[in-house]
């Protein structure tokens, strides 16, 4: 009986190996998806799965092209700046009464990168890279050493335009970062750690990002994210697609550390393009104003305003005299695009205004009372009127944001006109202990209506003449400030 059992036993277990066998050699040969334990045709085998002859089949990112395309289009930069050192007398009784009268200039360096985008020299660079430099030199990458001259700088955006004199030289191609898609490979293409013509990969991670970084009077912050290696160096260096297109300047990075730590930020080459435009044309940026205070839909104010879908930016208030006030758009309206262009945040309606003109005429799409309409606005300058504006120095040594001063203001603080600083900014407003809020209502005993008074009023007087501003603050406290222009 015992013997039975073993007979039945092995007899089983020779059935259960050979129909293994059998099962095993029909499928062994079909790859399979290790996620899903799918069969795979060849064309989806994984990468775990690969052998050499089965990796010939796939499909491998190459770069080759477009770094060999960039690569001989983008420069170091060089810049080279006298600063004033204090030094000591000789004399250690004398300084130590006296302090360091004596000074001494020392020269200091830094890097950074650019892009070439004429075959006649004209080279894009970050503005933080060249500001306050005295001396500018350029390395093409075939190690030719050029003098470089600023045509014009937008510390806005961070964007400059530099000229050197030299012809037939290779240069990027405009692509279109508008059309970028989270995902999409990139290049960053530069001098990171002064180690020349170096290229990084990686992929588009965000767009549209603001970083807060910027304290102009007209901050635009609309940066493409990318995990693509950047560091100090990279600074107005190029990130370019896989067609070997521009289509950013790689500006800045975010770490503790100050070196590169998974995100890197670049300029759409949408903003920068248009900078470069105005700058050779005009010297000066042109700004396209709407006229209105916005904010972004959430979820927070659409309960409050009872709006039904999170999309859009609201507008919360329609400046008198206004483009968007002349050409009909309202408060509580929902702007949905501007010229077929979707915004939800307040980065995307700053980048989408960067491309304008004042005279620019625009379509707006807008929702109220739940229908969309489409609205034509032309736009206006920051002087409310759509002329070109040349020069924008004299406001530029204000350091600060402007805006109108609302009806609301007027009547409760029983004043005809004036000018709001917005943002007091880096400059000569802050330096003279103005604050956030203030309205100037006269400069040098003359009435302000607009900023475009106060740049006719600062713009007839001297350099080192003195300017004295009067105001108010909305609590209704008188105010005088005073500093030489």
């Amino acid at each position: 009986m015992k013997l039975k059992n073993i007979l039945v036993s092995l007899f089983i277990a020779l059935s259960g190996g050979l129909i293994a066998v059998f099962i095993y050699a029909r499928v062994a040969d079909l790859p399979r998806d290790y996620f899903s334990g799918q069969a795979a045709t060849p064309k989806e085998i994984y990468y775990a799965a690969l052998n050499p002859q089965e990796a010939q089949d796939v499909s491998y990112p190459d770069f080759t092209y477009a770094a060999d395309r960039a690569v001989h289009c983008v420069v170091h930069v060089k810049v080279k700046t006298m600063q004033n050192v204090y030094s000591g007398s000789g004399n250690p009784l004398y300084d130590f009464f006296y302090g360091y009268r004596e000074f001494k200039q020392i020269p200091r360096e830094g890097f950074g990168s650019g892009v070439i985008i004429s075959d006649d020299g004209y080279i894009i660079t970050n503005n933080h890279v060249i500001d306050t430099s005295d001396e500018i030199e350029v390395t093409l990458n075939d190690k030719r050493v050029f003098t470089a001259t600023v045509v014009g700088a937008d510390p806005t955006t961070d964007v400059a335009l530099l000229k050197i004199e030299e012809t037939g030289l290779p240069f990027l191609t405009y692509g279109d970062s508008e059309t970028l898609r989270v995902g999409e490979w990139v290049l960053a293409v530069g001098n990171p750690l002064n180690l020349t013509s170096t290229v990084t990969a990686g992929i588009v991670s965000a767009k549209a990002r603001q970083l807060g970084m910027s304290s102009g009077r007209m901050e635009i912050e609309s940066f493409i994210q990318t995990d693509a290696a950047v560091n100090p160096g990279n600074s107005g260096g190029a990130l370019v697609n896989t067609r070997g297109e521009l289509v950013g300047i790689n500006t800045a990075i975010i770490s503790q550390s100050g070196m590169y730590s998974g995100n890197s930020f670049a300029v759409p080459v949408s903003i920068a393009k248009k900078v470069v435009a105005d700058l050779k044309e005009y010297g000066s940026v042109q700004r396209a104003m709407l006229g209105i205070h916005y904010e972004a839909v959430t979820a927070e104010n659409a309960k409050k305003y009872g709006i039904d879908k999170i999309e859009g930016i609201y507008v919360v208030e329609v400046l008198e005299n206004g483009a968007a006030a002349e050409a009909g758009i309202k408060e509580g309206d929902i702007i949905k695009a501007i010229n077929g262009v979707a915004v939800n945040t307040s980065s995307e309606v700053q980048e989408q205004m960067s491309k304008y003109r004042p005279n620019d005429r625009i379509e707006v799409s807008v929702a109220r009372d739940k229908k969309l309409q489409q609205i034509k606005v032309t736009l206006r300058n920051i002087d409310g009127n759509t002329q070109i504006i040349k020069n924008n120095d004299a406001l530029d040594i204000l350091g600060a944001k402007f805006e109108e001063v609302t009806d609301r203001d007027k009547r409760n603080l029983r004043i005809k006109s004036g000018v709001k600083v917005k943002e007091v900014g880096n400059g000569k407003l802050k330096n003279a202990g103005v604050r956030n809020g203030f309205i100037i209502t006269g400069i040098n005993d003359r009435p302000v209506n607009s900023v475009g008074d106060i740049r006719e009023i600062l713009g007839g007087i001297k350099n080192e003449g003195r300017v004295m501003i009067d105001g108010i603050y909305p609590n209704g406290r008188v105010a005088y400030y005073g500093f030489a222009k």
